[in-house]
């Protein structure tokens, strides 16, 4: 065989690989509205730049007729690229050959780039699209799933793993996203669960569809599983490219800066009318956050799920930061169980990468009930607790109006290492609300009181004015500054500016037990 015959036999092998399942099989992708695998990754990495490992990977199994079918590359595409000129690593399921579905072959190939990406301090990004384990390789395919757990789990913290369910993720599959950092659903063609509709019905007797089951909505607002909701394929891959740019490519790397284009300097007069006058009206924290922020920079994360809470990327004067924020708008910004642990998950990534938090206060305290109660709100309560306490990376804190009982603890207080604390001149620092604490200070007072009622308006009064304010908190040092709220963006980047070297640790331990 000349040299002319060796080359044209590896650019058929090429041209094979390149083809997956074939073209009838690409033309069913595309029917229902997904991208192939190969093209889920031109659109994801800056163009030009993948390089394709084990392209001419084949399985060896004998079982089934398996041996009959020996797709080239085995149902998966790995290799690695750039995104904005930095490198990541990729796997992208492609469900044209046996479905995706993950076996001994596809396994290693996924497990070789995860081990280099550790290697090298390399996010690592997995495009899923599987039926699942490849049945017919039995336990085989069990174990490939297993070391890929494996993998997840000491990556964590090391290098950020997202995500994105593009297709089928179900059984053993779902886990590995579930250990990773991000994980990215499309709406009406992905779907999650551990156990499908049929399995669902036999045992529970319950009928649900599988979009019903574990669609993007379902794990977007009910389970909180999925981070963020895209509207096809490419709007998934774009938010790919976006999370990644406010987040280093590894643990000892800080976050990309860029130039802003934003005034570090904006005083911002709209803030010093923005907290209504009444302390029990409602009005939108995103408002706050979008103003204070570089223009444009705000990427909110999980923005159906624990909507009492927000969690997002910003920029302060190019500087990337995570914000986390009580939502007055949405159940009076009360912590629960679900917005707790949205929030702590959240800060501990952000802590792992050198992501410094904002935190943005309004919070009436935690939510009362025996759903609460009986579903644990006092572990997960602390969950939230442990992940702001455990943070080393500069914190800072603006009290905006309500900061009650221990939920003002837990939101970044000085107490538990925040670095900087402000409070607008409406602020409310206090155990409880003013009517609570007037009905338990007075109650004997108000009980001989001929009219109770007009008693305890005016108890509720000398409350209010005593200790509804930042003035007792500032006068301790728990406050830094009482400040305009004009004046938040300014104060904020000035922080950033004076804890750029901070550095605080905790003490030397394998790792805490977090209230799981």
């Amino acid at each position: 065989m000349g040299h002319q015959e060796k080359l044209d036999r590896l650019e058929k092998l090429k041209a094979e690989a390149l083809q997956g399942g074939g073209q009838k099989r690409i033309e069913a992708q595309h029917a229902k509205g997904k991208l192939t695998a190969r093209e889920r990754l031109d659109y994801l990495l800056d163009e030009g730049t993948f390089v394709e490992l084990d392209m001419l990977v084949r399985h060896n199994s004998r079982d089934f007729g398996l041996e009959k079918q020996r797709f080239l590359g085995d149902g998966v595409v790995t290799g690695y690229g750039q995104i904005d000129g930095r490198l990541v690593f990729v796997f992208s399921q492609d469900f044209t050959v046996f479905g995706g579905s993950l076996a001994e072959r596809h396994a290693q190939k996924i497990l070789k780039i995860m081990d280099q990406a550790m290697k090298v301090g390399a996010p690592i990004i997995g495009l899923n699209d599987s039926g699942g384990a490849r049945i017919q390789e039995g336990v085989v395919s069990l174990g490939g799933y297993a070391e890929i757990f494996l993998r997840n789990t000491l990556a964590s913290g090391v290098v950020p793993q997202i995500s994105a369910i593009m297709g089928p993720c179900a059984g053993g599959a779902v886990y590995s996203p579930a250990i990773t950092d991000f994980t990215l659903m499309v709406k009406h063609s992905s779907y999650m669960f551990v156990t499908g509709p049929n399995v669902v019905k036999t045992v529970t007797h319950e009928e649900v569809t599988s979009e019903e089951l574990g669609g993007a909505d379902t794990h977007g607002s009910k389970s909180g599983v999925n981070h963020l909701t895209c509207e096809n394929d490419l709007e998934c891959l774009q938010n790919i490219r976006r999370l990644l740019s406010y987040m280093p490519s590894n643990n000892l790397d800080d976050p990309p800066r860029i130039e802003s284009n934003d005034k570090a300097d904006r005083l911002i007069a709209e803030l010093n009318d923005i907290i209504p006058d009444n302390p029990n009206q409602p009005y939108d924290m995103k408002e706050i956050i979008e103003l204070i922020v570089d223009r444009d920079s705000f990427f909110e994360i999980q923005p159906d799920f624990a909507r009492n809470i927000l969690i997002g990327f910003a920029r302060f004067n190019g500087q990337a930061v995570a914000i986390i924020a009580n939502q007055p708008a949405h159940l009076a910004g009360v912590l629960d169980i679900d917005a707790s642990i949205k929030a702590a998950r959240f800060i501990r990534f952000c802590d792992a990468f050198n992501i410094p938090l904002v935190t943005l206060e309004d919070v009436p305290g935690f939510l009362p009930g025996t759903a609460q109660e009986w579903g644990g709100i006092i572990k997960n309560g602390a969950k939230l607790l442990y992940a702001f306490a455990e943070a080393t990376v500069p914190r800072i804190t603006v009290i905006t109006r309500k900061a009650y009982g221990g939920a003002y603890d837990v939101m970044n207080s000085k107490h538990i290492r925040a670095d900087a604390n402000f409070a607008w001149p409406t602020a409310e620092i206090a155990v409880m609300g003013p009517k609570g604490a007037a009905e338990i200070i007075f109650k004997k007072d108000i009980a001989k009181s001929e009219n109770p009622e007009d008693m305890l308006a005016q108890k509720e009064k000398e409350y209010r004015d005593k200790f509804a304010n930042p003035y007792l908190a500032a006068e301790r040092g728990y406050i830094d500054e009482v400040i305009e709220p004009a004046m938040t963006r300014i104060r904020i980047i000035q922080s950033l500016q004076m804890l750029d070297n901070k550095a605080d640790s905790n003490p030397q331990k394998k790792h805490g037990n977090i209230p799981l």
